[in-house]
């Protein structure tokens, strides 16, 4: 929801795209607007339910980005990824960036059956 908020206050975008295994990177340049319209909406469905909206780029430059960064940084070699499990959950995220006004434990318990409803 952030990110819609965003584009409507300033709809500059910028997109970077990573393909795995590769130091290449694509850079899209544009401006950004949302739609609600019915059939642009029912072109995206998934598993018979529209995008309740949709965000249209209108792309003003697309480029290679300097990759030495992803290169240098041995991104895709799994041997130097991080443990998923020794990084904070989003509850104990959420917890802590609100003084415990968020239930950290219950926003993970609860997170697969959200998830479920709302993904598609």
């Amino acid at each position: 929801a952030d990110s819609l908020k965003n584009i409507i206050r300033d709809p500059r975008v910028g997109l970077l795209f990573l393909v795995p295994g590769s130091g290449t990177t694509l850079r899209v340049n544009g401006r950004a607007h949302l739609s609600v319209d019915p059939n642009l909406c029912t072109s995206f469905a998934v598993e018979g339910k529209p995008a309740r909206s949709v965000i249209v780029i209108e792309v003003e430059a697309v480029y290679f980005q300097c990759a030495r960064a992803i290169v240098r940084s041995d991104l895709w070699n799994s041997e130097r990824h991080v443990d998923p499990k020794s990084l904070p959950t989003p509850g104990q995220i959420l917890a802590v960036t609100s003084a415990e006004k968020i239930d950290g434990a219950a926003y993970d318990r609860d997170w697969p059956a959200r998830a479920s409803k709302t993904m598609w």
